[in-house]
């Protein structure tokens, strides 16, 4: 789902060949069994500068975006079998094992203690806060209205990350950042009678803790691997999963169908591990920034998918209030570029 910090990463993708040992085994850099462990995987390696490197971003975001689209829908099918504690926490735990399998075998390092707290802010927005009040909301949303609403979070993202940089946008930035809100506000009063629903107050709650997560995040894949960055998030949550899944399991009742199996399985790992995992590594590749511009396709892509899988039958509101949202956004991104 995905991301506006800002300014694009700088340095090379490199591990010199005769890098003093000392350096091979810093918590900073990609490590293992050999220094090419990072380059070698393509997903692993912090970023670097040129053209070729910025396309190569910008490709990898737009498959991160691909992923993200599928989200709402397979958490729609998710909830045919399972609670909305279930379908989350059991999403967090999949997720984390694979990536606890992943940095093993790669002998990805324990990340440096001074981005703990980073890590600990990306890993409340986009691995607890985001899956889990989405799902709240989709118990009583269409995935086209939670589409449209969400499609305010590059955005907010780009709000949150201009008040964490201490940068001051111009008045077009802010002009812009208003209008979006105000059509995203009028399309869900519009949807729900003229009063904002729960699942409204679910997704506002969303945008804001995903915002932080997202701009987090990208920060961090300047400094980091998108692999460490996305990795040891999802391990660190770990412990918190197994509890919530034990919890969750025994007080909502489980049904395997085909539909919330496959839905499961796809938040586990093509959105919340694969997606995200492209999705830090392209903000590295090609600058949030640049990244990010890739997401304004995210909220039409998921009314498409809505309609093909899920053959939920559109209003005219819905595409009109995504393509307003996009505009917006396109004007911020343009301030801040």
């Amino acid at each position: 789902m995905t991301a506006d910090d800002s300014a694009i990463a700088s340095g090379t993708i490199a591990a010199p060949t005769a890098a003093p040992a000392s350096a091979t085994a810093s918590t900073d850099a990609c490590t293992g069994t050999s220094a090419g462990t990072c380059a070698g995987t393509g997903v692993g390696s912090v970023g670097g500068s040129g053209s070729g490197t910025a396309r190569t971003g910008v490709l990898l975001a737009v498959l991160g975006v691909a992923f993200f689209s599928l989200t709402f829908p397979a958490t729609a099918w998710a909830l045919e079998g399972f609670g909305p504690w279930s379908a989350t926490t059991l999403r967090v735990l999949f997720a984390g094992i694979l990536a606890g399998g992943t940095l093993a075998v790669l002998r990805v390092p324990v990340p440096a203690r001074r981005h703990w707290a980073g890590l600990a802010v990306a890993a409340s927005g986009v691995v607890i806060g985001f899956p889990l009040l989405t799902t709240l909301a989709l118990q009583t949303s269409t995935t086209s209205h939670a589409a449209v609403v969400v499609g305010l979070l590059p955005l907010t993202t780009a709000v949150y990350s201009s008040v964490r940089t201490g940068s001051r946008p111009s008045p077009l930035f802010w002009a812009a950042a208003l209008a979006g809100a105000a059509v995203v506000v009028a399309f869900a009063l519009y949807q729900s009678g003229g009063a904002p629903s729960l699942g409204d107050l679910y997704l506002l709650g969303a945008l804001l803790v995903c915002a932080a997560g997202y701009a987090e995040g990208g920060r961090l894949a300047r400094e980091l691997p998108a692999l460490h960055v996305i990795g040891w998030v999802l391990v660190g949550c770990l412990p918190l999963a197994a509890v919530g899944t034990a919890f969750a399991l025994a007080h909502e009742p489980v049904q395997l169908t085909a539909h919330a199996v496959a839905g499961l399985a796809w938040n586990a790992t093509g959105s919340q591990f694969l997606g995200l995992l492209f999705w830090y590594r392209a903000m590295g590749l090609a600058g949030v920034a640049r990244a990010s511009q890739v997401q304004l396709a995210q909220p039409l892509l998921t009314l498409f998918w809505s309609v093909f899988l899920l053959g939920e039958h559109l209003s005219p509101a819905a595409p009109a209030a995504a393509v307003g949202v996009l505009l917006c956004i396109a004007v911020v991104q343009r301030t801040r570029t």
